[in-house]
């Protein structure tokens, strides 16, 4: 299979660590900046021979992949998917899928128009410790499900924003609930039952006057189901990263994934006595970054996909679901009032100059 690449920024080598483990045949690789492209270069060999670009629209003419994975600056993934799923290829878009419900909403129509497959990466749902709660929640082993919480405790400082000017804007970022915080606050909506009924929060901007967007969010979260859920982000923490969590509160069972980007089960009791300390032991894993390994089987499970001709496990549409509870935390906090769902119409553009 066919493969390109859009976007040899910071976390590329992610996406080309995940094609090569997976063999896919590698094309092409395309970002405006000639240099980071020859910095990946050298980290790969499996590249060191692959065609660059400059302009992927050429990329995928000349290369004719059959899969793209789009990794550029967030405020321009929707618009390179709709060119990539109008070229008829298939997509992986890096988190989050758009920053508007109206795009992302043009790429779930547009996908299935076309017949092609589009995967968000939200890589955490493949981290062990989360299958395993996933498969307990699945099983009924938490009983009632009461709620949930995701923390994500980090550090970003100037020097993070100096090296991509994108970052922190309205118009090609958000803040770090977007950037952040969205794969924790996926994991907390897939979790709880992914329908949300009503929203209510604070964000602001309290250590970060460089940026436009906020630093920090706190919000309550009622689900449909009867389940609540409560979410911290902020990029505050003195003075580096301190951890990302999420807990699970049921009738017969409490856990939590932990660690630097809920890659370790912390806490694990049940009912059924299943051994908390073989759990934690089986279930952990060791992260170089807070990226984690999710990206290889998150690969694994879209060349599939493609070739069984079903949805990706991780599909546009949950990809949507991420960023529209984003997009409806900040209007909550806009506006000092509770945001139902779903929302029709929002972007992250409705929120500039929140905090000038």
């Amino acid at each position: 299979m066919k493969y390109a690449l859009i976007g040899c920024g910071r976390i590329s080598p992610n996406h080309i660590g995940a094609a090569v483990n997976n063999e896919l045949e590698i094309v092409g690789i395309c970002d405006l900046i000639e240099e980071r492209m020859k910095e990946k270069k050298e980290l790969f060999e499996a590249i060191k021979d692959v065609h660059e670009y400059t302009d992927y629209k050429l990329m995928i003419e000349k290369e004719k992949p059959d899969l793209v994975a789009i990794a550029t600056e967030s405020g321009k993934h929707a618009e390179i998917a709709i060119d990539c799923l109008n070229m008829g290829v298939n997509i992986i878009i890096e988190k989050p899928i758009s920053l508007s419900i109206e795009d992302a909403d043009r790429i779930i129509k547009l996908a299935e128009e076309k017949k092609l497959k589009v995967c968000t990466c939200h890589q955490n749902r493949f981290n062990k410790a989360i299958q395993k709660m996933r498969k307990n929640l699945e099983a009924g082993y938490f009983g009632k499900l009461y709620y949930g919480t995701a923390h994500i405790l980090w550090n970003r400082n100037q020097s993070y924003y100096e090296q991509a000017p994108w970052r922190g804007t309205w118009a090609q970022d958000g803040g770090t609930l977007m950037n952040q915080c969205i794969h924790n606050i996926d994991l907390l909506r897939w979790m709880m039952g992914d329908e949300v009924s009503e929203v209510f929060a604070y964000t602001d901007n309290l250590n970060h006057p460089y940026i436009e967007a906020e630093d920090v969010g706190l919000a309550l979260v009622k689900f449909k189901n009867g389940t609540y859920g409560v979410i911290e982000g902020t990029s505050d923490v003195y003075p580096k990263n301190l951890e990302e969590t999420l807990y699970l509160f049921g009738s017969t069972g409490t856990a939590k994934a932990g660690g630097s980007s809920v890659n370790k089960i912390e806490v694990w009791r049940f009912e059924d006595g299943e051994d908390e300390e073989a759990v934690k032991s089986e279930f952990s894993e060791v992260h170089k970054n807070v990226y984690g390994l999710g990206h290889t089987p998150l690969y694994k499970d879209m060349i599939e996909a493609i070739k069984e001709n079903r949805a990706p496990y991780i599909d546009a549409c949950a990809g949507k679901r991420a960023m529209e509870l984003v997009l409806a935390i900040y209007l909550s906090a806009a506006t000092g009032k509770p945001v139902k769902l779903p929302l029709d119409k929002c972007s992250t553009l409705d929120f500039i100059n929140r905090f000038n």
